[in-house]
């Protein structure tokens, strides 16, 4: 539920108000010294895990239950949860080498 607050407010400032010049774009080194903060590091993560788990559950059940594969739930489970994990990990080791 966090991730479904707060994403689209980012998409909307970073994706529309900053660069059609509705709202003043902050300056790099300021986004950069935000980002390297360790509390802005846990929340981005946190927020990137969840919507990587949210889409994975999804996209799980999409596929069981739309489409009628539920035969293949394990190998579906194992590869939607999974891309999720590696995802995850990824999004971990760039937040931590910045």
């Amino acid at each position: 539920m966090v991730t479904a607050l707060v994403a689209p407010v980012l998409l909307l400032l970073f994706g529309l108000a900053f660069p059609l010049g509705w709202l003043d774009a902050p300056d790099h080194g300021h986004l950069l010294a935000m980002v390297r903060n360790p509390i802005t590091k846990l929340v981005v993560l946190v927020l990137v895990v969840l919507a990587l788990f949210h889409a994975a559950h999804r996209f799980r059940f999409v596929l069981d239950h739309g489409l009628q594969l539920g035969r293949f739930d394990r190998v579906i489970a194992l590869w939607c949860y999974g891309m999720a994990v590696l995802g995850s990990a990824t999004a971990g080791w760039m937040l931590l080498t910045m």
